[in-house]
């Protein structure tokens, strides 16, 4: 299980769409998070539909900005209990996980009203029993190294985030990677970064996913970064099994010179032994040639997926720039 959280800033270009299938495609996540997506119930149903999943709560764009979207893989493992324009909060109850209370959250962008959320999330807590956590963009740092470039954040802002922290028994998740999630004026003197979006779980839901892990997904159409809550971590070691003979090491030239070699070394050995020898450094080489397949893959797909997104940013960047001239 995993859950994503992205501020992707709408559907209004095919390479977002895109690269958020991507997205569900390389993590596999059975929960979707979007801020933004400046759009209706039907267009974020397209979404839905494209990405495979069956659960979908949406609040619409209020005007020109705004929205948010919860959309989960199997429609009866998630329960609403309350929604507004800034959240949605549910009951998360997947088969072979402790359930848990999950809340998306987007932050109000108008620090005149930034106590709302504040607000909000005291009574969210009051109301909540189970292991809790809130994930997204709160558009609010907790301290001023969250925040790179440009003047600094104000004081009441960070003092009255962590007072709610403090009061609700929030903690603050770790990120992995890179340590910013949204960036603003990229390789210039006005180049901004800043830690906005996170996510922040009580003690109970810390206990019980005690190897959990946030990351960053480093890459985005937005200028925003997606983030992963990876809920547990541990990886169950598979069972052993004999390694069988692939057809297709045969082609390999450095097959054959392993066999050769290994055979000519046990010069004066027994045919048993020369044969168990040869066995074994084939299968040592034969895993390493052909095993985690499936590893490689994925690396080589995040690969392609951040050079797309390259691609994609020098476009739009040639593009603003001819339309200036």
């Amino acid at each position: 299980m995993s859950i994503q959280s992205w501020n992707f800033h709408g559907l209004g270009t095919p390479w977002t769409f895109q690269f958020l299938k991507n997205l569900v495609s390389l993590n596999k996540p059975s929960i979707i998070f979007l801020v933004e997506t400046l759009s209706k119930k039907d267009k974020v149903g397209k979404v839905k539909k494209a990405i495979g999943f069956e659960g979908m709560f949406v609040v619409d764009c209020q005007g020109q900005g705004g929205g948010i979207a919860l959309l989960w893989k199997n429609k009866d493992e998630v329960l609403l209990q309350s929604y507004s324009i800034n959240h949605v909060d549910v009951v998360v109850s997947l088969q072979g996980w402790n359930q848990f209370r999950l809340t998306g959250l987007y932050g109000e962008p108008n620090r005149a009203k930034r106590k709302s959320i504040w607000d909000l999330i005291r009574h969210l807590h009051s109301q909540i029993q189970l292991p809790w956590c809130l994930l997204g963009d709160m558009n609010n740092v907790l301290c001023q190294s969250d925040k790179r470039g440009g003047c600094l954040y104000p004081n009441w802002l960070i003092r009255g985030f962590q007072d709610v922290l403090d009061e609700c028994d929030l903690q603050d998740m770790e990120l992995h990677g890179y340590l910013f999630t949204f960036e603003r004026g990229y390789g210039t003197h006005k180049w901004i970064k800043i830690r906005l979006d996170r996510a922040l779980v009580s003690k109970s839901w810390s206990e019980c996913y005690k190897d959990a892990k946030l990351s960053n997904l480093k890459t985005s159409t937005s200028d925003h970064i997606p983030i992963l809550l990876e809920p547990n971590t541990i990886c169950i070691p598979l069972s052993r099994h004999n390694l069988k003979f692939e057809n297709a090491w045969l082609r390999e030239p450095v097959c054959r010179q392993i066999v050769q070699t290994s055979w000519n070394r046990e010069y004066n050995a027994s045919f048993q032994v020369k044969i168990k020898t040869c066995l074994e450094e084939v299968s040592a080489w034969g895993s390493e040639f052909t095993g985690n397949f499936k590893q490689r893959i994925s690396r080589l797909r995040k690969s392609l997926t951040v050079l797309k997104v390259l691609e994609m940013r020098r476009r739009f960047i040639d593009i603003r720039k001819l339309q200036k001239t």
